[in-house]
């Protein structure tokens, strides 16, 4: 466990004293992969919006029956 941590924290700091650096191709895909969930969560996110819209109208519906 102690070689785990060990290696993250050697690893970190050795990437903030600038020693590393990522392929662009690895950025790229990255950010690609980003924007794709955010995608995904935004369509969730409207599809919930949409449920609860719905859901509210037919709670408004039966109120005034």
């Amino acid at each position: 466990m102690r070689k785990l941590i060990l290696a993250a924290v050697a690893g970190t700091a050795f990437a903030l004293a600038g020693c590393s650096e990522k392929a662009p191709e690895a950025t790229e895909a990255a950010t690609e992969a980003a924007a794709d969930a955010s995608d995904a969560a935004s369509d969730v996110a409207a599809d919930a919006s949409a449920s609860a819209s719905d859901a509210a109208a037919d709670a408004s519906e039966a109120a005034k029956m």
